[in-house]
């Protein structure tokens, strides 16, 4: 859906021309003070159907946290209009609090000198789960992110990737509709983050929950989200395929081969280059919507390979390309800044 796109009335999640406008107040000498107007959310419009599970990219300070904010009743926005399950939610915060639930990525919503499960007691309570429930999905959840040797620990205890599984589980105990998770993979290790991907997509899966999800690692988005949307500066500036954002941007995967010995640059033809030789390393650069596989298998053939390792793209410089082949970089002086950040003279300044 384009940003200037009509809201539909069946979405689950609707955001129709919702920007957010923040007063900052800054010293510009003795006695001086300029009031600057920052659009973080720069009238965007998007729909979430429900069970869909959608992944919200884009560079820091694009603007994602304010709108899983504004999308959770946190922050009313400066104009247009929210909807997520029919309510509003900066209207009807507690309310729409029994259907959703949040992880806010180095953000915990557990209670720091607690043990982890005195944490999930307080939320059985707090949001009033039916005993029978609260066991199921508590054993569930203990089950499918290996929380069972974590559970009489303090949470200021544990290691981040401990945290965030801990809070995963915590965001699910009241089975919400809306599943808002930023950067829930953050500071896992692989093994780890393969069970809370596969968890995230068994939850998607079984119980249709519709899942917004905020990365900066694309592998999350790859192995979890059929539709990716981008926002840059506020804007939104893509809405779709994950394949399609590649091609806009042209983005490349790194492929790092480790030879038996030093070589001339590997040669494999138009599937990729090679963009850096250091010894019996080599760096090949390849389209990153395209499989690894067969490259790997021709260069395994043909060369006395040690190892290697895929890197993925840098999602800010998978935007910045987008951006400058579509023409809509911004340039010096940035005209987008502009738009995004007024000077208005502070009250009392001389």
């Amino acid at each position: 859906m384009s940003e200037g796109a009509t809201v539909s009335e069946s979405a689950f999640i609707e955001v129709d021309r919702v920007e957010k406008v923040f007063d900052v107040r800054r010293r510009t000498g003795f006695l001086r003070r300029e009031l600057r107007r920052v659009r973080a959310v720069d009238s965007i419009s998007f729909t979430v159907a429900r069970g869909e599970m959608v992944g919200y990219i884009g560079p820091n300070g694009a603007g994602k946290s304010t709108t899983i904010k504004m999308l959770t009743g946190i922050l009313t926005p400066s104009g247009g209009r929210l909807r997520v399950a029919g309510i509003d939610p900066s209207r009807e915060r507690t309310r729409l609090a029994h259907r959703i639930g949040v992880v806010f990525g180095q953000r915990t919503t557990l209670w720091w000198d607690l043990p982890l499960i005195d944490s999930y007691r307080l939320m059985h309570r707090m949001y009033r789960i039916p005993d029978g429930r609260y066991r199921e999905n508590l054993d569930r959840l203990v089950e499918l992110l290996d929380l069972s040797a974590l559970l009489e620990v303090p949470v200021r205890q544990l290691s981040l990737g401990q945290r965030m599984r801990g809070d995963i589980a915590a965001a699910l105990l009241h089975d919400p509709e809306v599943l808002y998770l930023d950067e829930p993979t953050i500071g896992l290790d692989v093994v780890s983050k393969g069970r809370v991907r596969e968890f995230l997509r068994e939850l998607n899966t079984e119980r249709g929950t519709t899942v917004l999800l905020t990365t900066h690692d694309l592998q999350d988005i790859e192995q979890l989200c059929s539709r990716v949307m981008v926002i840059d500066h506020g804007r939104l500036v893509y809405d779709g395929a994950l394949a399609g954002l590649h091609e806009a941007g042209e983005s490349e995967r790194t492929l790092v081969v480790d030879l038996a010995r030093e070589l001339p640059p590997v040669d494999v033809g138009e599937a990729a280059r090679v963009v850096k030789v250091d010894g019996p390393r080599q760096w090949l650069a390849f389209p990153a919507a395209a499989s690894a596989a067969p490259l790997v298998a021709r260069i395994a053939a043909e060369y006395p390979l040690v190892d290697l390792s895929v890197r993925e793209p840098d999602i800010e410089a998978v935007i910045a390309k987008m951006l400058y082949s579509t023409g809509d970089a911004p340039q010096v002086p940035s005209d987008r800044e502009a738009s995004r950040e007024t000077v208005v003279p502070a009250p009392g300044n001389s």
